[in-house]
């Protein structure tokens, strides 16, 4: 039976999926309005299963204590164990023989979990049902929105009917009803593809191995890694420009393939199957289990980025989650960005003076893209560092040491809708644009030039600590750092900006160090001094010739962190390393 439509709503929702119903609870919450959300099933979410399960800090938050979700989230979703990475040590058959690892040990105080998206999303859409001011409408096709540029309502058809509203939000994902209206398509630089299924039962990959149980309870690996079941995480199986996702759901395990179309040809993963015989050829352990496995769904893109030109107007429509932007599922940032675009959406309809709605409409569009655009390089110029330890670690705790202090911190003090702040933000940001760029090529020059040479790491498996780089680790005390004024934001910020210009410098000089064979590298003063944090390229007999400037120099570069932390990879790269012992 069709719903009787209201004349008039104050927001107009096109799609029930994670950002639309999100932004709905949102709304109900803090904001007050009634709200009309549509979607083209009848009954959302639909019956097959939903891929984008991992949350991190910034979504985590959002979901657990904005949305106030945290209850439900204890009960029914898995609390999440941080991100891991593996690579292969030897044959890549046994766990705990053939697998190096890098992680956070600790698990974070900021709650992540591994959502199930059908069963939020159902929880969500329960939940709003509920409030007066909340109706849903399924089974909405040929979806007409002419949008008003005055102080006029919007008008919205569809085959149910029509009706008006103050506010559009286009939430509908790749359909992207408002983004093809408005002609705001943008191709992404990012050429990347993934595949992706679910099996029956929990694929625990910590029993892939010939060890009995008490040796593996025994393994004092675990001295590094500790005891907290590995499986909870959301787990990197690395390769050259690729990675395979595993994410436990209650009663299934999420499985997937992304990579870059240079590394792995997508004609050979292009479904379950195949996906699952190329991994267990990739990583042999995973034959021990998956060909086992019953598949229960499956789905697939060939490439999945995409960018848009506008995402928020000040004639009050604005799109949120896929509709409008997104990159790359490595460090699961869609949620993060579903977080900051809704809170910045939910702010502007709360804003009824025209004149202020333009600025934070301004504002708010140049934080949006800033966001996404700081993510750009990550996937475009540096995935291919996936495929090496030593790199991606310098790779990863670099971005997440980014995340922890302009993207986190300023989340859960509020402050993305502050003005004030985010202007000063906003500079201090953009420093990080050209800095980011320079380290993600060198990173990724650095990357090829070990794998063009045949170059690897350690012989025997290695377990790095992400926290024992200490930019990372400094900047994970910013969890810390809740209700603060104004200035003190200011501070912690123009701090953090200090903290990672060290980090920038401590990761070319380690490069040096690494391809030079020579732990002095890392105390030479003058030539630390020397580095150009926005524009050091990866160049071995540049960089030698660089550094041979400096070799009488007796100064002592004094780190506010440890420049061993990475030793074992320094001496790799050359035979007879003629480093000086420290």
């Amino acid at each position: 039976m069709t719903q009787e439509l209201k004349p008039h709503y104050d927001v107009v929702i096109i799609g029930a999926g994670l950002a639309g119903l999100a932004l709905s609870t949102q709304l109900l919450k803090y904001a007050k309005k009634t709200i009309l959300l549509v979607d083209k099933w009848d009954d959302p979410p639909r019956p097959t299963q939903k891929v984008g399960e991992s949350l991190v800090q910034l979504s985590g938050y959002y979901f657990s204590k904005i949305l106030d979700l945290e209850d439900y989230l204890m009960v029914n979703q898995y609390l999440k164990y941080n991100l891991r990475f593996y690579w292969q040590t030897g044959t890549g058959d046994d766990f705990w023989e053939d697998v190096s690892s890098s992680s956070i040990k600790s698990i974070s105080n900021i709650a992540t979990f591994q959502l199930d998206r059908n069963h939020i999303e159902r929880h969500m859409m329960e939940k709003a049902k509920k409030d007066e001011r909340f109706q849903f409408l399924g089974g909405v096709r040929d979806i007409v929105t002419n949008l008003s540029e005055t102080d006029e309502p919007h008008t919205i058809a569809f085959n149910k009917g029509q009706t008006t509203c103050t506010w559009v939000v286009d939430c509908s994902g790749r359909g992207g009803v408002l983004k093809k209206k408005l002609g705001l398509e943008k191709e992404s630089p990012i050429k990347h593809g993934s595949t992706w299924c679910w099996v029956e039962g929990l694929v625990n990959y910590e029993k892939f191995t010939d060890h009995t149980h008490t040796e593996v309870l025994m393994d004092r690996s675990r001295q590094l890694t500790g005891n907290f079941p590995f499986v909870n995480a959301t787990s990197h199986f690395c390769g050259k420009g690729r990675w395979f996702w595993v994410i436990p759901l209650h009663g299934i395990t999420s499985l997937g393939l992304v990579y870059e179309h240079a590394s792995v040809d997508p004609t050979e993963v292009s479904s379950a199957k195949k996906m699952i015989d190329w991994v267990c050829k990739d990583w042999p352990m995973f034959a021990r289990d998956l060909p086992n496995r019953k598949v229960v769904d499956e789905g697939r893109f060939i490439s999945y980025s995409h960018d848009c030109k506008q995402t928020i107007s000040k004639h009050r429509w604005a799109m949120a989650g896929e509709s409008g932007r997104f990159t790359d599922p490595l460090y699961s940032p869609g949620s993060d960005l579903i977080a900051i675009y809704n809170t910045l959406v939910v702010d502007a309809i709360l804003t009824d003076d025209k004149d202020l709605l333009e600025e934070k409409v301004a504002m708010a569009e140049q934080v949006e893209r800033a966001m996404y655009e700081a993510y750009v390089p990550t996937y475009e110029v540096s995935y291919n560092a996936l495929g090496d330890q030593e790199t991606f670690t310098l790779k990863y705790t670099w971005e997440l040491a980014i995340y922890f202090g302009f993207y986190v911190m300023p989340f859960i003090n509020q402050l993305f809708t502050n003005r004030q702040y985010m202007q000063i933000f906003l500079r201090r940001f953009a420093i990080f644009g050209p800095i980011n760029k320079s380290v993600q090529q060198f990173l990724g020059d650095y990357f090829a030039y070990k794998h063009e040479n045949g170059i690897k790491g350690p012989s025997e498996p290695l377990n790095i600590e992400f926290y024992s780089i200490q930019p990372l680790k400094e900047s994970e005390t910013l969890f810390y750092q809740i209700g603060l004024t104004l200035e003190e934001a200011e501070d912690q910020t123009e701090k953090h900006v200090e903290r990672m210009r060290e980090f920038a410098r401590y990761i070319y000089a380690h490069c040096y160090a690494a391809v030079l064979g020579d732990k002095r590298v890392l105390l030479n003063a003058a030539f630390v001094k020397s580095l150009k944090l926005k524009d050091t390229k990866f160049d071995p007999e540049m960089m030698k010739a660089h550094y041979e400037q400096f070799t009488q120099s007796e100064d002592i570069y004094d780190w506010n962190l440890n420049p061993f932390a990475l030793e074992p990879f320094i001496g790799a790269l050359v035979e007879n390393t003629t480093a000086m012992p420290v």
